[in-house]
């Protein structure tokens, strides 16, 4: 079971750095106003709190260059 039960977890294997961690956290609280992101390129893991919206959130990511998948 993911350790944040409340929180949606994607895998963003091309996330390297803390500047692509800011450009995907951006894209999904602009696109979804009032979701909290955490973003940590050191595991690849993106949590979205806030929103149950997966294919919303994926097609955000995806528009910010990045390529997410399922944790």
């Amino acid at each position: 079971m993911d350790r944040h039960t409340d929180a949606l977890t994607l895998r963003v294997d091309d996330m390297t750095c803390g500047h692509c961690a800011g450009t995907i956290k951006k894209a999904i609280e602009a696109g979804l106003p009032g979701t909290t992101v955490e973003a940590d390129p050191a595991s690849k893991l993106v949590s979205i709190r806030g929103s149950t919206d997966l294919t919303l959130i994926k097609a955000l990511v995806t528009e910010a260059g990045y390529t997410p998948t399922n944790a």
